[in-house]
């Protein structure tokens, strides 16, 4: 089901741009110089999200940027909602994770999105971000892969949408989906052959 269109759209492309900016701010950066990381996207593979953070081997800095990073696409569903109605808060949830993986900030290079895009699910639906969260938690604790976690928590939203009896949210969480696994394109190829690093386990700066 689409959303409603209660919003007018003028609305929703202001949402959309406010939505943009606040999932922009890329904590990880902020988060890795507060505690004297130093550049994160001279860190690890780069990335500037909470798994690489957690390279540095510092769990609080990771665990902050992880909720910071949620947290981006939760307050912008949240106010959305509350402003406006529930089309908005979809729009403001895909418009913060577009910042988060796009910001404007650092040069339109950002993170995987997957911190974002649970705390967006969890906004909109809280029982489908649960489900969606524990997907990454089991699938994380069996295989140790982070990346592996983050695309099956991703494949599996628009289906916890469906059982749970949100169909409002499952073109949002198809779309979310399919991003996720764009920006995991990399890390697809490293599981296949082999090389992708395992939660904790430090890699060498790639490309």
């Amino acid at each position: 089901m689409i959303p409603t269109g209660d919003t007018p759209a003028t609305l929703l492309a202001l949402t959309a741009l406010v939505a943009y900016l606040i999932g922009s701010i890329p904590f990880g950066l902020v988060i890795a110089r507060l505690f004297g990381l130093g550049d994160l996207r001279q860190i690890g593979s780069g990335n500037i999200g909470a798994t690489n953070v957690l390279r540095t081997g510092n769990k609080l800095a990771a665990f902050l940027t992880l909720v910071l990073d949620a947290g981006k696409g939760a307050a912008t569903v949240l106010l959305a909602r509350w402003v406006f109605w529930h089309d908005a808060a979809q729009v403001a949830g895909f418009a913060a994770f577009l910042g988060h993986c796009f910001p404007i900030w650092v040069g339109f290079r950002g993170g995987k999105g997957v911190a974002t895009f649970l705390g967006t699910l969890l906004a909109l639906s809280f029982p489908v971000g649960l489900a969606a969260c524990g997907t990454w938690l089991a699938v994380a604790l069996l295989f140790r892969f982070s990346s592996l976690a983050a695309l099956a928590a991703a494949a599996l939203a628009p289906v916890w949408a469906l059982v749970l009896g949100r169909a409002d949210i499952i073109l949002l969480a198809v779309g979310l989906a399919v991003l996720v696994f764009w920006r995991h394109a990399a890390n697809i190829r490293r599981l296949i052959d082999g090389s992708e690093p395992k939660i904790g386990q430090k890699k060498p700066k790639a490309s």
